[in-house]
Formats: C-alpha cells, sequence, structure tokens
C-alpha cells in the first residue's frame, strides 16, 4: 500500500487566511505552508482512494503525478472515505464535480445522513456528476470498490471516536459522526490506520490502531488551552471541540506508545500547534518520544 499526506494541517491551513500567530507570520514570509488535511492511499499505484476530501484538493492533487488525468479527460481517484462531517474534509468533493461517474463516497451512516441534508453537498453534487453514498459498516471490514464494483485491493474497518458532531449539526439526532479507519492491503497485509481526529485514546481507537504499521494520528492541539492563549476571548479548549492535545499530561505523546504501532506521524495540526516550529522544545519533545510531525507530500510503502 501507499500512502501519500497530501496535506497535514487542520481547518484554515498554515497560514490561515485571518491570523497572525507565529507559525502564520513565519510560513507567509518561508513559504513554508501547509495545505488542509487529507490523505491518498493506493494498493496498485493506478488507483487512489482519498481519506477526506480537503478544501485544498486542486492544488494537492496537481503536485503529485500519480494523481494527474488519465488520457484527455480522467482521473485514477476511483473512492473517497471520510471520517467525519467536518467543512475541511468534506468540502473538496465540490471540487470534484467534473468527473465522468458518480464517484463512492464512503462514509459513517450519520455524515452520509449529515451530506444529504443539513450540509447538502450530495443534493448540491446530484446536479453535476453526482456521488454514490456507501455507508462504512462498523461491525466487520469491508472490501473497497470503485464505481463499477472492481474491488481495490484494499479492506476497510471503521470504528467510531469520541467527538462531538459538526457545529453546522448541534441540534441533529444522535448518529456516528466520527470514525477512526484501519485499511489493510489484501496482497501484502500492510496495515494504515487514520485517526486524524480523536478525543481520547480509547478502545476503540486502540482496536482501529493497535499494532498497525503507520498510525496517522490527531495532532490538532498541543495543549487543551491553546486557542484562548492565541485568540483570547472565549475560545474553546481543545477537549470541547473533541481533540485529545499533544502535549498536555495524560495527552497523546504519553498514550499513543501504547497502541504499538510501528510508525506513528501526527497529522491534522492546527496553525497554532508550537510543534510546527522546527526548533521549539515542542517539536524536540515529539521526536524525542519517536513521533513525527506530519508534513504535506510525505509518503510510506507499506
Amino acid at each position: 500500500m501507499r500512502v501519500i499526506i497530501l496535506g497535514s494541517a487542520a481547518g484554515g491551513g498554515v497560514p490561515q487566511w485571518n491570523c497572525a500567530c507565529p507559525n502564520c507570520i513565519d510560513a507567509r514570509h518561508d513559504n513554508r505552508g501547509r495545505t488542509q488535511s487529507s490523505v491518498a492511499v493506493s494498493a496498485d499505484g493506478e488507483r487512489w482512494i482519498l481519506l477526506n476530501a480537503s478544501p485544498d484538493l486542486r492544488t494537492q492533487l496537481a503536485a503529485h503525478h500519480e494523481l494527474w488525468p488519465r488520457g484527455r479527460r480522467g482521473s485514477g481517484i476511483a473512492a473517497v472515505i471520510l471520517t467525519d462531517g467536518e467543512i475541511d474534509h468534506t468540502l473538496g468533493l465540490l471540487l470534484m464535480r467534473e468527473s465522468a461517474s458518480k464517484l463512492p463516497v464512503y462514509a459513517p451512516a450519520g455524515v452520509t445522513a449529515l451530506l444529504d441534508g443539513a450540509w447538502p453537498l450530495y443534493r448540491v453534487l446530484s446536479a453535476y456528476s453526482g456521488v454514490e453514498p456507501r455507508v462504512l459498516d462498523e461491525a466487520r471490514p469491508m472490501p473497497l470498490t470503485d464505481h463499477a464494483g472492481a474491488a481495490l485491493g484494499l479492506c476497510c474497518s471503521a470504528a467510531p471516536v469520541a467527538r462531538r458532531p459538526p457545529r453546522y449539526a448541534r441540534g441533529v439526532s444522535q448518529a456516528t459522526f466520527d470514525v477512526g479507519l484501519r485499511l489493510e492491503d489484501e496482497r501484502t497485509g500492510g496495515t494504515l490506520a487514520y485517526v486524524p481526529t480523536a478525543g481520547a485514546i480509547d478502545d476503540r481507537v486502540r482496536r482501529v490502531a493497535s499494532g498497525a504499521d503507520l498510525l496517522l494520528f490527531d495532532g490538532t492541539f498541543w495543549s487543551d488551552d491553546e486557542l484562548r492563549a492565541v485568540v483570547g476571548g472565549d475560545a474553546p479548549t481543545a477537549r470541547e471541540m473533541g481533540h485529545l492535545p499533544v502535549g498536555a499530561p495524560g495527552g497523546s505523546l504519553e498514550l499513543l506508545p501504547r497502541l504499538d504501532a510501528k510508525r506513528t506521524v501526527l497529522v491534522h495540526i492546527n496553525n497554532t500547534n508550537p510543534m510546527l516550529c522546527p526548533g521549539s522544545a515542542e517539536r524536540t519533545q515529539v521526536e524525542a518520544s519517536g513521533v513525527l510531525v506530519g508534513e504535506d507530500a510525505m509518503e510510506f510503502e507499506l
């Protein structure tokens, strides 16, 4: 399985358009920007599955020749898997409206309902190529297929993670709105765990991530009060937003080694996170633990 981190930043990217925090200032001056969170995976190097569809998708696809068009019109993008219904993980679907066929989109049941209701992307796209909604089965691994039903060589397991519905959907009924993914290459047995947003490392996260060849995990905030320290006012804490802080006591950096993943990379990193600065004490602490801070265009083979 080939894995490409297309975007390593949380919503808004780095620099965020309206932010002048130290990381955003440095990114503007040093041209070290990060695009919003998304990953591409493939079992054969030809047919690709997107894990979340970033608002920066057009730029991300253009940056990797493996993902360029086939012939005059066409694409190696065979399917999309959504871990949640957040705007920064779904808006990129609109950028794929010129597709020649309906795009298979795997998502939790609650997210599928949101994208046909409160955030009506599926209804908007029905006027173009449209999508083929496929609900992720949380009870068993699902073999993934393209729009014609051809096997893509990967099997996907999904487990709910401890988060809340998106802000635009606070009033909706209870359902699964966030999942972590475990993808297995049916030929090599290589495993990728993808948990870009998680409020805890609990039994459900352990079921997805334990022993994975590669774990891409939520690195959104370093501390619980990070946003309040940067923007002031009554900004929500990391935990109120459903994210387990990286560096806090009982945070992910302390707990991740217990998952025994062979490699762990932090993704979905907010523009305010001090570990983005290469010379910071926070970055040093992460690297000393054997965990990597994710970067756009990182590639892995499992």
